[in-house]
């Protein structure tokens, strides 16, 4: 017996508008889900956090790269890349090779963000470009602009992983730890999350709790399995969304945070990138160990998922940017000047 949390079940709505009419047109309901709330919020505090960097020239050693200007026009454009690549990302890393048969018989899934299916690492390389360009137009030095943002990206990352425990998406393996949540595996009516019923308002059950003790539940007698053959189990399970929520997002913020305002971090082009792209990697691998794996991803061994895959050339390119930043002799005694 295992003693577990019961999921919070938490309305995967922050705003909820019901269906009304405008001139004989019918529209709604309307729901605005954490997950998108997650995404705008994580935006405007990372673009806030931006903008408070670059008004202080003494972080960068006495000029700023960019103007405020310069970080509203990168918000536009990091809003575009992070949801393309995102979307982008899940289709070229996971539906292309796995699910390439599903792709095939529907391309417009492709365009179908609001029923799920985001890549970190597609949108990594989404708002990698859109700096890119940005810094193109603006003739900023491109590691400059990668640093600010990998300052502020860890915002969004902790915002993002708390919106998949609401939604009880993206949970961990089963576990026998005292610390196991129970999530909902049911299946739901008019759309993400998947275990919530929109008709009813309701999360959705295989196994009734009031039949089957959060103490007493095995993968034997809650479990059901599905048309293709796999099987789901309400079972405790780590809540590996809030590992990651941690890992991610509020200890990377902190200590890329501390290495800025402490000790100078933006003053060498390309540290602080390289400290998110490993910390960042060091901690998604981490959380891997813990999280359950995409069922549709086949051929990998149990330790080595598609997230720890992707994460390895984050890695070396991570680890090759603060070799290059600590040991850069091109600097001259102006660069470590301090202003206001």
């Amino acid at each position: 017996m295992t003693a577990a949390f019961n999921f919070p079940e938490l309305y995967p709505a922050v705003i909820s508008i019901p269906q009304f009419s405008i001139g004989g047109l019918t529209l709604g309901p309307i729901n605005i889900l954490w997950y998108a709330m997650a995404y705008v919020l994580g935006l405007v505090l990372g673009w806030r956090y931006a903008v408070a960097l670059v008004k202080r020239p003494r972080l960068f050693g006495g000029t700023s790269p960019a103007s405020v200007e310069v970080i509203d026009d990168f918000l536009f454009w990091a809003t575009v890349g992070v949801i393309l690549g995102g979307r982008f990302g899940y289709i070229l890393f996971y539906q292309l090779p796995y699910q390439f048969d599903a792709l095939a018989a529907d391309p417009l899934m492709i365009l179908r963000v609001w029923d799920g299916g985001m890549a970190f690492h597609g949108g990594l390389i989404g708002v990698g470009l859109a700096t890119w360009h940005v810094c193109r137009t603006h003739k900023i030095p491109l590691l400059r602009m990668t640093d600010i943002a990998a300052a502020a990206t860890p915002i969004g990352l902790l915002l993002g992983r708390c919106a998949n425990f609401i939604n009880a998406e993206l949970y961990g393996r089963p576990t026998e730890s005292g610390w196991g949540v129970i999530f909902p595996q049911g299946y739901g009516s008019g759309g993400p999350p998947q275990a919530f019923d929109w008709e009813t308002k309701e999360w959705q059950y295989i196994c009734d709790p009031d039949l089957v003790p959060l103490a007493e539940r095995t993968v034997e007698n809650c479990s059901v399995r599905l048309s293709d053959g796999s099987i789901i189990s309400e079972v405790p399970r780590h809540a590996s969304q809030l590992y990651e929520a941690g890992m991610e997002g509020l200890i990377l913020f902190i200590i890329i945070a501390i290495g800025v305002w402490a000790f100078g971090a933006l003053k060498r082009p390309g540290l602080v990138t390289g400290i998110f792209l490993l910390g960042y990697a060091a901690g998604r691998s981490i959380a891997e160990q813990f999280r359950l794996p995409d069922a549709f991803v086949e051929g990998l061994p149990d330790w080595l998922t598609m997230g720890t895959l992707l994460s390895v050339p984050m890695v070396l390119l991570g680890a090759f940017l603060v070799w290059r930043a600590m040991n850069n002799k091109s600097g001259n005694p102006s660069d470590m000047a301090t202003a206001e």
